[in-house]
């Protein structure tokens, strides 16, 4: 990493969204540009942050909001010592998105917006497949509810954008609201 960004301002960047709607995607390739450019960037991603952090929880929607409160302190953290943070989370309750936003501070909602049937031939590893034949319980966008932001800072409409037009899309908005130089 080279020096050129020493009074980075932090900010996290909240990819919210349906399963297998593009947040992991976007936000790795944002990354992985803002990382070659010489910033600092961490990135927190649902599947592996529960590989972790929080293997205990499940997914009702207590759990699921404690992997939120989490992943919170986490991004506060790295955010206030001048760090990009992307997270990638369904994270698909308002109330508890909007706790994150107030005390991260720094925070700029992405919304990977996607229509359902899109996710759905996304979806690689089937989970949707089982969610709809009832074999998993409290699904997002099957038999648990997605929470749309209603203004986010950033949408990203992953159905009709390449991955390349979205990741561009949060590029610009990071440069227009200062962050990048």
């Amino acid at each position: 990493m080279c020096d050129n960004h020493q009074d980075q301002k932090g900010v996290t960047l909240w990819f919210t969204g349906l399963p297998c709607s593009g947040k992991s995607a976007v936000a790795d390739i944002v990354a992985a540009v803002l990382k070659e450019a010489g910033y600092r960037v961490e990135r927190l991603d649902g599947d592996i942050v529960r590989q972790s952090l929080t293997r205990d929880l499940g997914f009702s929607r207590k759990d699921r909001d404690e992997n939120i409160r989490r992943v919170t302190f986490v991004s506060k953290l790295l955010t206030r010592n001048g760090v990009f943070v992307l997270t990638s989370f369904i994270s698909p309750y308002r109330d508890i998105r909007a706790e994150s936003r107030a005390e991260i501070g720094s925070f700029l909602e992405v919304y990977t917006k996607c229509a359902l049937d899109v996710c759905i031939q996304r979806d690689i590893k089937g989970m949707y497949k089982k969610a709809i034949a009832g074999q998993i319980k409290e699904f997002t966008g099957i038999s648990d509810p997605y929470e749309e932001p209603e203004n986010p800072e950033i949408l990203l409409e992953t159905d009709k954008e390449t991955i390349e037009e979205s990741s561009r899309k949060v590029l610009r908005a990071l440069k227009e609201r200062g962050y990048l130089t």
